[in-house]
């Protein structure tokens, strides 16, 4: 009987320390996830527009070359040279001269024959480039006289203004050729080998360009003076266009 008193005491005692225990513990609390602040709403992403698929939204580049014409180009390969072997000239007067001219089987000739003409100052204003009518609607030349019809099918006729024979082209004539064909070829991809001068192509002998035309200079092309990087870019007239509308 005794030990049974002792025994529930004890129990009761044990009871008491654990409570006890119990009471003085600290209650940890189990680890909560961190949760971020909410975002502030992007009201300008809401109101932007996405382009559809495909869309290129990149800014274009500056138009460097005012001759691109504005229908179809054709497969251009060449580029010949000229001079009008006159001490003046313009489009306006070549043309009329060409006029006067027929091909093989007798035909009149459409006109200027040429797709540019680069004045010297007497007709033009020097080194003004001037696109004809051949090259507003990108039409085959008629100033080759070549075995080869690719000459005058996909050469590009640009003929200056003056006789290089007994002097060389002006200062500003220099520039501007050197201008439009760094341009053209880098339009069209043509090569070096293929900007030629008119004799180098021509059935019949001719001087044209002329002794006195740096053609080597000109084919080469320097980088520096393709037009858009130049800071003195040559006068233009007539800008390639279905209007033909005056600019200097």
């Amino acid at each position: 009987m005794k030990s049974r008193i002792r025994l529930s005491l004890t129990t009761l005692l044990l009871a008491g320390l654990v409570f006890v225990g119990c009471m003085h513990s600290p209650v940890v609390a189990p680890p909560m996830a961190s949760i971020p602040p909410p975002a502030a709403p992007d009201f300008a992403a809401a109101n932007r527009r996405v382009p559809p698929p495909g869309v290129v939204t990149s800014i274009p580049r500056p138009e460097s070359n005012p001759w691109r014409p504005t229908v179809a180009a054709r497969n251009w390969q060449y580029i010949v040279i000229h001079h009008t072997a006159t001490n003046s000239g313009s489009v306006e007067s070549i043309n009329a001269s060409h006029l006067k001219n027929k091909d093989k089987n007798g035909n009149p000739w459409r006109g200027i024959g040429y797709h540019f003409v680069i004045g010297n100052g007497d007709g033009m204003s020097d080194g003004a480039i001037e696109p004809t009518f051949r090259w507003r609607t990108q039409i085959q030349g008629a100033h080759a006289g070549s075995t080869n019809k690719d000459y005058n099918e996909l050469g590009i006729g640009i003929c200056l203004v003056g006789n290089f024979e007994n002097s060389p082209p002006t200062a500003a004539q220099r520039k501007s050729v050197k201008q439009l064909v760094k341009t053209l070829r880098t339009e069209y991809k043509i090569a070096t080998v293929d900007v030629v001068g008119h004799k180098d192509i021509r059935a019949s002998a001719t001087e044209c360009p002329g002794k006195l035309f740096p053609m080597a200079e000109v084919a080469g092309g320097d980088p520096g003076v393709m037009l858009g990087s130049d800071s003195a870019p040559p006068a233009l007239e007539r800008v390639a266009s279905t209007t033909g509308s005056l600019q200097r």
